[in-house]
């Protein structure tokens, strides 16, 4: 059966357009606005709009759904199954999960939990309502992280990773004692506790590179795309290009975000950090980076929900074209990391499409497709 979608406002790569229709069979768009249909279900979107399913490299939302509270943990297919549904009511089709591996770190961050957390959402997306994927994050200092991710490569379990160096005195924490007060306040470590921790950190950093160059070379061989992570200076983004980095995650200020720009690396900035007006660690606000052209994609970073918002804000704050703006969500990421099935509406891409209306200003997911099946759906009076 093909499904029919008409009386749409239509946001394709460079316009809306109004009164539009939609043709979708066996799971993908095969005509826009055709002259002539048959043998079809129908369905008027009421001049909603209707666009491309939101693809988020980035965000570990996940680890609140398995933990809520520290070591108060809930079973993992139930957690999986709430940020499955999570996502697809808030648009989000094609969500990377980002899973942390750092032995020896907090919570759900160490390679026992992150392992256990990857074999989980593999086994759960046969009954997944969006394509759920794999963003591995691995943090360089730790040693005995390599061989498991290896191995998660091999078996085809990672379709992204990031390299984090939370080493105090660079990236996010820009000197020891930023980094002992996260501690202190993320997981109540005492002083004497997060000195050691601290200093542990410093010490293990000696042979990350050579642990670096292998996981990038084997991600690069089987067609997994690389990120670097809080980029902190010009210097930087140049050693991580010569690795064969193509995405820089959060450069945490401007003259390191231009610098990612024009070496041919694509950024990525946190849709909370646009909603709120600022970055929680005092890097560059989402917002300038855009604005001045050198934010390629946002990601929803930590919170799903902000990502559709964060996108619709930018007309108002900037002036720019909705298109423009929702291919920071949409066409940018699934370019990013070779997803070309996706990302826009267009004849033969996956009818992979959101439904959107804006109740007292915030936009709203009132239906949600993936691959041309109805996954979620919902009404809000007028």
């Amino acid at each position: 059966m093909k499904t029919y979608l008409t009386h749409c406002r239509l946001i394709t790569n460079n316009a809306v357009v109004d009164d539009a229709a939609v043709l979708i069979e066996d799971g993908y768009i095969v005509a826009i606005n055709p002259e002539f249909t048959n043998n079809v279900e129908s369905i008027s979107l009421n001049g909603q709009y209707l666009l491309p399913g939101l693809v988020d490299l980035h965000c570990d939302a996940i680890e609140k759904e398995i933990e809520p509270r520290p070591n108060a943990f809930f079973p993992m297919d139930f957690a999986i199954a709430q940020i499955d549904r999570n996502n697809a009511a808030v648009g989000i089709t094609t969500p990377f999960h980002a899973i942390s591996f750092a032995y020896e770190e907090f919570g759900l961050r160490n390679n026992e939990k992150a392992a256990q957390i990857v074999r989980s959402l593999h086994n759960y997306q046969p009954q997944a309502l969006v394509n759920n994927r794999v963003h591995c994050r691995y943090e360089i200092t730790d040693p005995t992280g390599l061989p498991i991710l290896l191995n998660l490569l091999q078996s085809d379990d990672i379709h992204l990773i990031s390299f984090m160096d939370h080493t105090p005195g660079q990236g996010q924490f820009k000197n020891v004692q930023a980094y002992q007060d996260y501690l202190a306040r993320a997981y109540n470590k005492s002083a004497t506790e997060v000195e050691a921790i601290a200093l542990k950190k410093i010490d293990q950093g000696a042979d990350a590179l050579e642990r670096v160059k292998t996981l990038i070379s084997k991600a690069l061989s089987l067609g997994v795309q690389v990120a670097s992570h809080d980029d902190d200076s010009p210097e930087r983004i140049s050693s991580m290009q010569a690795l064969g980095i193509h995405l820089s995650e959060f450069p945490i200020n401007l003259e390191t975000a231009q610098a990612a720009k024009k070496a041919g690396l694509q950024t990525i900035f946190g849709a909370p950090n646009l909603l709120r007006g600022q970055s929680q660690s005092g890097s560059i606000k989402a917002i300038d980076a855009i604005k001045h052209h050198v934010g390629d994609i946002l990601c929803a970073d930590y919170s799903p929900a902000s990502l559709l918002a964060a996108a619709f804000r930018i007309p108002e704050l900037l002036g720019w074209s909705l298109p423009d703006a929702i291919a920071l969500v949409t066409h940018n990421p699934a370019q990013a990391v070779n997803l070309s099935d996706r990302g826009e509406i267009a004849i033969g891409k996956r009818a992979d499409l959101i439904v959107v209306q804006c109740p007292h200003g915030f936009p709203q997911v009132t239906t949600t497709w993936v691959g041309g099946r109805i996954v979620y759906q919902c009404h809000y009076s007028r």
